[in-house]
């Protein structure tokens, strides 16, 4: 079977197409992918307006052409944090509904984490014990953890890459008093979360996950991924500090050269690597491995659950 994932997120527009069977390993196919922004484009009301819902609805016609040019047997469709934050939402769903037939589902963040935990659980296998699992989105941080498929613990907080980066981080570069103060930002909202991940009983093995997460990994000396996804890849919390100090002074286009960052990605850089070794402070990790598969992957892995009857 070939399977569509379009993942309407913060920063992307991505269509993920696999052929899965139940029992085997998810092949990608295709990747097809639109620098939208769209947390970008949401104005002082709160809303993505006309403007987001008619770039919103070009990018998803694009990818619905897309998935029928590889001949998709089942197309999953989800909106995350920028969708489900925007005041007309409903709207804006109702509109690319009708313009394009495609149905977008709005995962809260809890189902995000509960999904990415899913995809790294099935990556590492049992021997991996109880996870502790992070992932860095465009606008939201999520934190899971468990010793089963389904995590004990999914949560998420406002701690996106993206979102960091326009509301604290002015200035490119930004000023390091502003840096300073986004640390004790990302601290306070952590430690609302830090007894609950606690109290879920130490991990025996920490993964982070997405595309900052893998940037930052690739700076703290990780192998670059035209290796392959099977070569074992991690970032420690020391290499995290060197980052933030490196990245620091640097504006956006000297980011962007280089390893493993690319130019869309280069602001949101230092906002990501002040999340990532905050975390890590803050659940006393000093190194987390890094994960292949993330969200996208689990939900192809949900998709074949149901079509089995599981």
């Amino acid at each position: 079977m070939r399977l569509g994932v379009l993942d309407v997120g913060s920063n992307t527009v991505h269509l993920l197409v696999v052929d899965a069977h139940t029992g085997s390993h998810p092949d990608p196919v295709r990747s097809h992918k639109t620098e939208l922004r769209l947390a970008e484009l949401i104005g002082p009301d709160g809303s993505l307006g006309e403007r987001g819902r008619e770039l919103l609805t070009k990018a998803v016609a694009d990818a619905a052409a897309a998935a029928q040019e590889e001949q998709v047997d089942d197309l999953v469709a989800f909106a995350t944090s920028a969708v489900r934050e925007a005041t007309d939402g409903a709207e804006v769903i109702a509109a690319v509904r009708e313009a394009t037939g495609v149905d977008l589902v709005v995962l809260s963040g809890e189902d995000e984490a509960a999904l990415t935990f899913l995809a790294v659980r099935r990556w590492f296998g049992w021997s991996s014990g109880r996870l502790l699992c992070l992932d860095i989105g465009g606008g939201s941080l999520e934190i899971a953890c468990g010793r089963d498929e389904l995590p004990d613990l999914a949560v998420s907080v406002p701690l996106g890459a993206g979102r960091l980066t326009r509301e604290r981080l002015p200035g490119d570069p930004p000023s390091r008093k502003d840096v300073v103060a986004l640390r004790e930002h990302v601290w306070q909202v952590l430690a609302e979360v830090v007894p609950d991940v606690h109290a879920q009983g130490p991990p025996d093995r920490v993964v982070a996950t997405s595309k900052t997460f893998r940037s930052l990994a690739r700076l703290d000396g990780a192998a670059p991924y035209a290796l392959g996804p099977r070569v074992p890849r991690s970032l420690s919390r020391r290499g995290l500090e060197s980052v933030v100090e490196r990245v620091m002074p640097m504006p956006s286009a000297e980011r962007a050269l280089l390893p493993g960052v690319s130019a869309s990605r280069a602001p949101q850089l230092l906002a990501g690597a002040v999340v990532a070794v905050e975390a890590l402070t803050a659940f006393g990790v000093e190194r987390a491995d890094i994960c292949p598969w993330a969200m996208r992957e689990g939900v192809v892995l949900r998709r074949l659950d149901w079509l089995r009857g599981g």
